[in-house]
């Protein structure tokens, strides 16, 4: 099936797209359609009272957990207008499997709660008065990033996915969190 603007929209709605073929839709576009889905987490902090610019890295932790072997985590950080639209800065992907390494597949256990440190995002912002700042969190960002069929197989050549039932957790104890390079 060869996909059209129009069905790709309803994963992956800008960003960067390097050799991504025919995906023509790349930079900052409202995400706000796509915060409508079940999927997505949104995390917003309240209107800035004055100007917040955010320059360097930005790391996201997260503690999660999943009833699947194998999910993917992604993260888009957003700048959120006062009228409601929602562009998008930044995004990142990690693969469960991979948190101890790249050199080693570590499957996860039904349950279990884990730490994921996402590569640094780099970003150069300024999040104007009466604007938010926020952070989308999902398990997919398909088709910017690779699909995750959360079996643990190969992905590449399997066909049934198993659906991720996927938590993230706020405690004292497993403290997702965001870091956010603010500059005076």
């Amino acid at each position: 099936m060869r996909r059209t603007k129009e069905s790709v929209d309803q994963y992956t709605h800008g960003g960067g797209a390097c050799c991504m073929g025919d995906i023509k839709a790349t930079g900052a576009f409202d995400q706000s359609t796509l915060e409508m889905r079940s999927d997505i987490l949104v995390y917003s902090t309240p209107e800035l009272d004055e100007d917040v610019t955010v320059a360097g890295y930005v790391e996201v932790e997260l503690y999660v957990s999943s009833d699947a072997k194998d999910t993917d985590f992604t993260v888009k950080l957003i700048d959120v207008h006062p009228d409601g639209t929602a562009y998008n800065l930044e995004d990142n992907i990690f693969r469960a499997r991979y948190r101890e390494g790249y050199d080693k597949q570590v499957f996860m256990k039904p349950g279990k709660v884990y730490n994921i440190v996402f590569p640094p995002m780099v970003t150069a912002n300024t999040f104007k008065k009466g604007h938010r700042i926020r952070l989308e969190v999902s398990s997919s960002n398909f088709p910017r990033y690779d699909r995750n069929l959360n079996t643990g197989g190969n992905n590449y050549n399997e066909s049934e996915p198993v659906v991720a039932r996927n938590r993230i957790h706020h405690s004292s104890e497993h403290a997702s969190r965001i870091r956010i390079p603010v500059t005076p």
